[in-house]
């Protein structure tokens, strides 16, 4: 009977995966070992840290957790996960270390909630998750990195037929309802926080910005009525495959944005100028994953999927969020 249990909340929690994911961009967990079967998750850290953990297991009544508890000695298909475990005392780390020999299946809990949540709970980063995880030694994988730029120039070049006598007309219609240039040029932050113009066909009037940089807003009224269309389709991002021919930017990375922004946001948000470990990109897994906003917690939330991109990017994740901006684009789902 418990079996039948556990296979039907297997179940059920595939098909959720799968509705929140249709595309299957969310990290593969293949390499989880198939027969865990336990529903709870046993979590272990500093005592120090148990309020954290408390704070972030509130937010999602969905995952039934134990914090620290040491009294079970039947390993078998469970989960148990560590948190700063170079934190924990010898005795403790002990503990997981014999968890593991006797068939439990231990992962850091950043990485169970990746694989649960699809996006990266940036509360529980922490420096020793960088510093000796592998979860970001996809940075240096060369195979990847010229993967990514071969679908990069692809892309490119497929667009390119439909960009030119689209951002023509795009042009003209800018040029009729205002004066002023018709591209937008910009300084934004890219990887390795080196900065760069960023290309965009101008959506605003031209003098928008004559009191300062501001953060735009879903109905902003600085924005014009031909730029209200191409910012909802995104139309007025198609020069930006310039800067992804520079090599600048990606098709797919987080969005570049400005230094007097990112100072700002790097105070609110932990770990924030880490997005600068790739290259920003025309579009990313945080625009098609969620609504546009521009505020601070908008902020937030886009940076848990920027982090999650990072670490679990791969071709096939590429191509999938492709075809996700192209039904953004065609069903007019932008800002």
């Amino acid at each position: 009977m418990t079996d039948t249990i556990d296979t039907t909340l297997q179940k059920r929690e595939a098909k959720e995966l799968h509705d929140n994911d249709p595309l299957g961009i969310q990290a593969s967990s293949k390499n989880l070992k198939t027969e865990v079967k336990d529903t709870c998750v046993y979590i272990y850290c500093p005592n120090s840290d148990t309020e954290t953990i408390s704070s972030v297991l509130e937010r999602h009544p969905e995952i039934n957790a134990q914090v620290n508890n040491y009294s079970i000695r039947d390993f078998k298909n469970k989960t148990l996960c560590h948190f700063r475990s170079s934190h924990l005392d010898s005795d403790q780390q002990a503990y997981l270390v014999a968890a593991t020999e006797l068939g439990a299946w231990v992962e850091p809990l950043v990485s169970y909630f990746d694989r649960r949540l699809g996006y990266t709970e940036t509360e529980l980063l922490h420096s020793g998750y960088f510093l000796h995880q592998k979860a970001f030694s996809i940075l240096s994988n060369r195979k990847n990195s010229w993967q990514k730029r071969a679908i990069d120039l692809l892309f490119v070049f497929m667009l390119a037929w439909i960009a030119i006598p689209v951002g023509l007309i795009t042009a003209l219609l800018i040029k009729l309802e205002s004066p002023g240039p018709v591209f937008f040029k910009q300084r934004r932050t890219g990887q390795y926080n080196e900065e760069f113009d960023v290309i965009k066909f101008r959506s605003m009037r031209n003098d928008a910005e004559k009191d300062g940089a501001k953060w735009a807003t879903k109905n902003d009224a600085r924005v014009t009525r031909v730029g209200k269309f191409i910012r909802k389709t995104r139309i007025d991002e198609l020069p930006q495959l310039i800067n992804v021919l520079k090599n600048e930017m990606s098709m797919v990375g987080p969005r570049p944005e400005r230094e007097v922004f990112i100072s700002e946001l790097e105070k609110e948000i932990p770990y924030y100028r880490f997005r600068h470990a790739v290259k920003p990109g025309v579009t990313g897994l945080a625009q098609v994953k969620y609504p546009y906003g521009a505020s601070i917690d908008d902020a937030v939330w886009k940076h848990k999927y920027d982090i999650y991109y990072i670490k679990h990017q791969n071709w096939k994740m590429e191509v999938k969020i492709l075809l996700l901006t192209v039904k953004t684009v065609l069903f007019g789902m932008g800002r």
